[in-house]
């Protein structure tokens, strides 16, 4: 592929560029990633080192919590860096790399969802097939689809910036390289390329959050054949999910589903999705979830045990 770009680098303008505002910027948004690695890496820990944590369920859980750290982690430390200097600046190179992670991992996330929400599916609708349907091989094939998939979305949008061609300002008015932002510094009609973009991210947002949500009126519709235990549980579970899916896919459809044009409020609806979700999950999962809770009690007890034994 010819690459006809002249810009080698790029400008990024963050939140803000109030002096008093980007300190407020680096401290909240420390505090945010610090709390993201500590309730993921968690989550990551808890479950690869309870027993009582080896359903379907939990395996999805441990995955959706690894693309929660490395998303927030393709976009928060730049960014609480640049809080800091004057001038922040991304080369051509690391910016292609920040985009493909970004997509990677955010894709991740969405397939991971929709995982879930089919091991919800089958476990309240399928109940005497469940071990048999969602069995270790199964899940994690349905996984490995996952991460394969995600690269080939998370590729195509490095295709599409790579084919734009950069000559003139070179400055991003965001505080991290996305596509959308990347149109309007290209220096040529961007009208297909945007179009690739809305039907490729845009369709994979908007389909599934509408499979997604389609999957919970089943399930909850099916739920008024169960018991009031039976019931109570599952929709504990199913409440926790789609509060996730609604926090991560509302910003996205808003972001991806329209033609480039940039409104004041998206890079703080960007917040939303790229340091929200990943630091809300483990808190949704954990406050909602007695089996995480109590595994991670237990954990905790060892710790203190084997720290006394010293």
């Amino acid at each position: 592929m010819q690459l006809n770009h002249n810009v080698t680098e790029f400008i990024l303008l963050g939140l803000t560029q109030d002096p008093v505002r980007k300190k407020i910027v680096f401290v909240t948004f420390l505090i945010f990633y610090l709390g993201t690695l500590l309730g993921n890496l968690l989550i990551i820990t808890t479950i690869k080192t309870s027993q009582a944590l080896e359903s379907p369920m939990y395996f999805f859980l441990f995955h959706l919590s690894l693309s929660d750290t490395c998303f927030s982690t393709s976009i928060a430390p730049r960014m609480i860096v640049d809080a800091l200097l004057k001038n922040t600046t991304i080369s051509f190179s690391e910016c292609i790399i920040q985009i493909f992670s970004l997509h990677f991992f955010g894709c991740l996330e969405i397939f991971i969802l929709i995982l879930m929400a089919v091991d919800r599916y089958v476990a309240i609708c399928k109940t005497l097939h469940y071990m048999t349907i969602m069995s270790l091989q199964v899940c994690g094939a349905l996984v490995a689809v996952a991460w394969v998939g995600s690269c080939v979305h998370s590729s195509a949008q490095i295709i599409l910036a790579l084919s734009l061609p950069f000559c003139g300002p070179n400055v991003i008015d965001h505080y991290f390289c996305d596509l959308q932002p990347l149109l309007k510094l290209a220096c040529a009609d961007t009208y297909l390329v945007n179009l690739l973009l809305v039907s490729n991210s845009g369709a994979i947002c908007m389909v599934s959050f509408v499979m997604l949500m389609f999957s919970y009126v089943i399930i909850l519709y099916s739920l008024r054949n169960h018991s009031a235990e039976g019931r109570r549980k599952a929709l504990s579970t199913c409440i926790s999910h789609i509060i996730v899916v609604i926090l991560f896919f509302g910003p996205c459809i808003f972001i991806y589903t329209r033609p480039a044009s940039t409104f004041p409020m998206d890079k703080m609806i960007a917040v939303f999705y790229t340091i929200g979700t990943p630091l809300f999950n483990p808190l949704i999962y954990t406050l909602r979830n007695a089996e995480v809770k109590n595994s991670m009690r237990k954990l905790w007890s060892k710790k203190l045990i084997s720290d006394d034994k010293r």
